[in-house]
């Protein structure tokens, strides 16, 4: 039910995605680049779920983060970039989302001083394209809040373009195999 794409770009960065084959929407971008000693690095997910660490034999041994913290992530729509951070109790009210143009990044923060958050949207900065206040709109429900920033029409219409293109692309092979590139 999904299609991963995988680039290869020049200075060393990879990054892979993986669409809906339905819907043809965006389910998961990560990034990689070369460490220093120019082995692959850890991959930093931009869009999906956050990756958990697989559970090794040691892992009840070691001291690890509640599972009450807050959840950061990021889960895009055809037409809009959405956020969702769960685990945040509070009401609606509580909430105060903002861009901040200098800095190209949103932020948000509470009445209760209890939590702050600043995040950049990396797809504006590849086109760069400014932030629009506008376009960004919050909601709150099942201790989740949902942030939601619309998707200016430049990005649509390279959205679409790269969907054609996808479209002509054949399945280099269907298993999960390991790809390397000589």
């Amino acid at each position: 039910g999904k299609r991963k794409i995988h680039y290869l770009f020049e200075d060393g960065k990879e990054m892979a995605e993986e669409y809906d084959v339905k819907t043809g929407q965006l389910v998961s971008r990560k990034w990689r680049e070369k460490n220093t000693l120019g082995g692959s690095g850890k991959w930093q997910v931009e869009v999906g779920e956050p990756t958990s660490p697989l559970l090794g034999a040691l892992e009840s041994e070691l001291i690890k983060e509640s599972s009450s913290n807050p959840v950061f992530m990021r889960k895009d729509t055809l037409t809009s970039f959405q956020w969702r951070i769960r685990n945040l109790p509070y009401p609606k009210e509580v909430y105060s989302v903002s861009v901040e143009k200098e800095q190209r990044c949103c932020v948000i923060r509470t009445t209760n001083k209890k939590y702050y958050k600043k995040f950049s949207i990396p797809d504006l900065d590849r086109y760069q394209l400014p932030l629009d206040a506008a376009a960004l709109s919050f909601t709150h429900a099942n201790n989740t809040l949902i942030i939601t920033y619309q998707k200016p029409k430049e990005i649509l219409a390279a959205e679409e373009q790269l969907q054609k293109e996808l479209k002509k692309i054949k399945a280099a092979n269907n298993g999960d195999g390991d790809c390397k590139t000589q």
